[in-house]
């Protein structure tokens, strides 16, 4: 993963770049986390963006940050809560 200023820059297992915009960092249970989108809060197309929420799997030493989607429902619905409440003014559907 690369970045910069709020955007990412994601590789798949497949080679593929994904570039998304993150919208708010937390850290639960000292764990990172990161709520990312397709499209910016300014962006016009903002109302339909697509969400993803990351977990920062990195072990210590490693070169570049490892990101994995958080794909556990309940872990999933307990770190969507978090990000509901720290964008108050953001409506997040799953």
């Amino acid at each position: 993963m690369s970045s910069s200023s709020n955007r990412i820059v994601l590789t798949t297992e497949d080679s593929e770049t994904l570039e998304l915009f993150v919208l708010e960092k937390t850290r639960i249970n000292g764990r990172d986390y990161l709520l990312a989108s397709d499209s910016s809060l300014d962006d016009e197309t903002a109302e339909e963006a697509e969400c993803y929420i990351f977990r920062d799997d990195s072990l210590p030493g490693d070169s570049e940050a490892v990101y994995v989607m958080v794909e556990n429902e309940d872990e999933l619905a307990g770190v969507l809560d978090i990000f509901q409440n720290l964008m108050d003014d953001v409506s997040i559907e799953d």
